[in-house]
């Protein structure tokens, strides 16, 4: 009665009951004149009869790898988060998760593996890998300034368009050209519950172009907007992330360049606001990155606002420099 072994209970395969409670232990001591203890000692009986019999049952397989793309999505949303409330924890989250990338992700010729278990990598990265590590990468280059980050996620970017760009789709495969042969290379296009490989790396290339003043870059993120733009508008649900992407084109997308010492603290406090339509550059001094060179002025820390590289004259606030993003 306890648990429905009854008809109530009963299933039709093999002549097998599942346990179910409809009725509370009040209301069952009450049916069977029994006190709340003695209820209590006698679930506990059965409880541990049921447990050590479903213990020699054999237990359902655990998938514990770690996939590279997965973990790549969190430091972006560890970034994210760090940009909104400004705790420490998700930062240092973000690129500890992101050194471990760095360290066993990839390989000596800078491709990517796709899997980590057991202290082994394993399976050649796909491009939702590459697309989600160089947005990871950028992320976490934009809150700590640290350049390192940038040019390894431009130098995935190069060695996507070296194994998986199709040239005369002008569109990424999911599977690297160094895979074995299969009937069929598939290009994910179409976002779903996580956005597709090549919506996420179309933008990458876009922010990427801009930071490295890359025309190949930003000609092939256009045009990969362009080949999937008839099917978005007719089926915009499944493009959200191509739809992000094009919203860049029909606003201004702005460059934000903070160079001097105190180049950091006034990022953090730009990140405070909600900025869609931005990529964030810096450093503490003269620097050889396009966006940096020539702009460092000695004892000061200014903030660039620009367009395509063509920007308006430096402020020393955020609050100077957010009036110039409106």
């Amino acid at each position: 009665a306890y648990y429905n072994v009854n008809e109530y209970g009963k299933w039709d395969e093999e002549n097998k009951y599942v346990l179910i409670r409809t009725k509370s232990d009040n209301d069952i001591a009450i049916e069977f004149g029994i006190s709340m203890q003695q209820l209590e000692e006698k679930t506990k009986d059965w409880k541990s009869l049921l447990s050590n019999f479903r213990n020699k049952r054999e237990k359902p397989r655990l998938d514990d790898k770690t996939l590279t793309s997965w973990n790549a999505l969190m430091i972006k949303g560890y970034v994210d988060a760090y940009k909104t409330f400004q705790d420490k924890e998700y930062l240092n989250v973000a690129l500890k998760n992101g050194n471990f990338i760095k360290s066993k992700q990839i390989k000596k010729d800078g491709s990517l593996y796709h899997t980590y278990k057991e202290g082994k990598s394993n399976i050649n990265g796909y491009l939702e890998d590459y697309s989600s590590v160089i947005d990871a990468f950028i992320g976490l280059y934009e809150v700590t300034l640290d350049k390192e980050w940038l040019l390894k996620a431009d130098q995935l970017a190069e060695f996507t368009f070296d194994k998986f760009f199709d040239s005369e789709k002008h569109m990424f495969y999911f599977t690297s050209s160094e895979d074995a042969a299969i009937i069929a290379r598939n290009i994910d296009y179409r976002d779903n519950v996580i956005p597709s490989s090549n919506s996420v790396l179309a933008k990458n290339l876009f922010r990427l172009a801009h930071h490295f003043d890359n025309q190949l870059y930003g000609e092939t993120a256009l045009q990969m907007l362009k080949n999937v733009q008839p099917e978005m508008e007719k089926y915009p649900i499944s493009f959200s992330n191509w739809i992000d992407l094009l919203t860049n084109y029909q606003s201004s997308y702005y460059e934000v360049v903070v160079v001097g010492q105190e180049a950091l603290p006034k990022i953090q406090e730009i990140n405070k606001t909600y900025l869609p339509n931005i990529l964030i550059a810096g450093g503490k001094s003269n620097d050889t990155l396009p966006l940096l060179r020539g702009r460092y002025i000695e004892q000061r820390t200014l903030i660039y606002v620009c367009v395509n590289n063509t920007c308006k004259l430096p402020v020393a606030t955020v609050k100077d420099a957010l009036v110039l993003l409106k």
